[in-house]
C-alpha cells in the first residue's frame, strides 16, 4: 500500500484516541469562549467555512436547533460574506453569532466572511488550529482547536475536531439557556465521547470490504453519495474525500433530490451509489429508493447500522456501522466508510491525494484560496 493511502487509514484509526483524549479539553474551551451574557443573547447562529469546514456546519445544524433551540444557518464562506452579512437582522444586538471555521486559519473567503460579519455588528468566533493566522486577527473571539499532529492526509481528524467543537458549543448553549440540565448535558457529552467506540468498531468492520469495493469499482468515472438530515453533510464529505484522495468525480446529494435528479442520469447506469442512513427520520424514504436504483442499474452500497434489513437487503454491498449513535452526532461515525473507501480507491488506481500538488496542481501554481483578494465591504441592493 502506498504511503498516502496508509496515511488516510492511519488518520481514521487514530480518531478514537483523538476523541477520548481531546474532547474534555475542547469542552473546557467551549465553556469558556463566551461569557454568560453572550450565551444568553444568542438568537441566531451562522456557521461559515469552505470545503470540510462548511460540511461540518451542515452536519451540526440539527444539533444547534434540536439541543439548543437556536435557529442555525450553515453557509459557504462566499455566501456568508457577499450575500449574508449585508442583510443580518439588527433587531437583537450582536446577532447572529457567526462561527467561522478554518483549521489553517489562512482561507481568504472565510476570513472575509468573518470580518464582514463583525463589521455588521455580529458576535464572531474563529475556530482554527492556528491562532496566529489571519482568521484569528479578524474575529472577536478565537476558539483554538489545535490537536496533536498526524500523518498528512485529506481532512479526517480536522473534520472530527470541527464537529466536536460545534457539538460542544451547542450542548453548552443549551445548558446555559435552560434547555438541558447539567446532568442531561453531561449525558450528551458522554454520547459524543462514545462515538470513539463506534468509530473503532466500524473501521474494523468495513476495512476489508471497502478495500474489495474499491478494487471492484476502480474503473468507474463517477461516484454518488446520498444522505439526508445531518448525513447530507456526510454524503458531501464522503464525496469530497474521493475527489481529494483519488481525483475521481464524486458528488453528494440529498435523498429526495436524488429521486428528482440523478435518477435520470443514463450515461453510466452502474454508477456506484452510496446510501448513508443511520435508521432515523430519512431511513424509510431511502429504503424506497433502493429498488428504484437497482431497476435502473445502479451499484448500490449501503452505509447503514449493523443488522439493518430495510436498505441492506437490496444493496450490492453493505458497509455496516457499529453502535447506536444519536442522529445529531452520527456524522462523527458515518463518515468512516467513505474515508476508508477513498483511501483504498487512491491505492487501487495509483492516484496520490491532491494530485501530489505537482504539475498544474503545484502549490506554486495554487488555486488562490489563500491569496484571493479580500473585500472590506458589500453594498446592499
Amino acid at each position: 500500500m502506498t504511503q498516502d493511502a496508509r496515511n488516510i487509514i492511519a488518520q481514521v484509526e487514530s480518531l478514537p484516541e483523538l476523541i477520548r483524549t481531546e474532547l474534555e479539553t475542547l469542552d473546557m474551551r467551549a465553556r469558556r469562549i463566551l461569557n454568560h451574557n453572550e450565551l444568553l443573547s444568542v438568537k441566531r447562529i451562522v456557521i461559515e467555512g469552505c470545503g470540510d469546514s462548511h460540511m461540518a456546519g451542515l452536519a451540526a445544524e440539527l444539533a444547534f436547533e434540536q439541543i439548543a433551540g437556536i435557529p442555525t444557518e450553515p453557509m459557504t464562506a462566499m455566501q456568508a460574506a457577499r450575500y449574508g452579512a449585508p442583510y443580518f437582522e439588527k433587531m437583537f444586538p450582536r446577532n447572529p453569532l457567526v462561527i467561522g471555521i478554518s483549521v489553517s486559519g489562512t482561507v481568504a473567503r472565510t476570513r472575509e466572511a468573518l470580518a464582514l460579519a463583525r463589521k455588521e455588528g455580529a458576535l464572531t468566533i474563529a475556530v482554527t488550529a492556528n491562532p496566529d493566522a489571519p482568521l484569528a486577527g479578524v474575529a472577536e473571539l478565537v476558539f483554538d482547536c489545535k490537536v496533536p499532529d498526524a500523518p498528512p492526509a485529506p481532512g479526517v481528524r480536522s473534520y472530527r475536531v470541527s464537529l466536536m467543537v460545534l457539538y460542544l458549543l451547542a450542548i453548552h448553549l443549551a445548558e446555559v439557556n435552560g434547555r438541558l440540565t447539567q446532568d442531561q448535558a453531561n449525558v450528551m457529552r458522554g454520547q459524543l465521547k462514545a462515538t470513539a467506540d463506534a468509530i473503532e468498531a466500524t473501521a474494523a468492520a468495513v476495512m476489508e470490504t471497502t478495500r474489495e469495493l474499491a478494487a471492484g469499482v476502480k474503473d468507474q468515472p463517477n461516484y454518488v453519495f446520498v444522505g439526508d438530515g445531518p448525513n447530507y453533510a456526510t454524503a458531501l464529505f464522503s464525496a469530497a474525500k474521493v475527489i481529494e484522495a483519488a481525483g475521481r468525480h464524486a458528488m453528494g446529494q440529498d435523498t429526495e433530490e436524488w429521486a428528482h435528479l440523478q435518477y435520470f442520469v443514463n450515461t453510466d447506469p452502474s454508477t456506484p451509489t452510496f446510501l448513508i442512513s443511520p435508521n432515523r427520520r430519512g431511513h424509510a424514504r431511502m429504503a424506497e429508493l433502493v429498488e428504484v436504483m437497482k431497476r435502473i442499474g445502479r451499484t448500490v452500497i449501503a452505509v447503514v447500522p449493523e443488522g439493518d434489513t430495510a436498505i441492506a437487503s437490496g444493496a450490492d454491498w453493505v458497509l455496516p456501522v457499529a453502535g447506536d449513535t444519536p442522529e445529531i452526532f452520527s456524522p462523527m461515525v458515518y463518515a468512516v466508510p467513505g474515508e476508508l473507501f477513498s483511501a483504498h480507491l487512491s491505492q487501487a488506481i495509483g492516484e496520490p491525494p491532491f494530485r501530489a500538488f505537482s504539475g498544474a496542481y503545484s502549490e506554486a501554481a495554487g488555486n488562490t484560496i489563500r491569496t484571493s483578494a479580500v473585500i472590506e465591504s458589500v453594498e446592499r441592493g
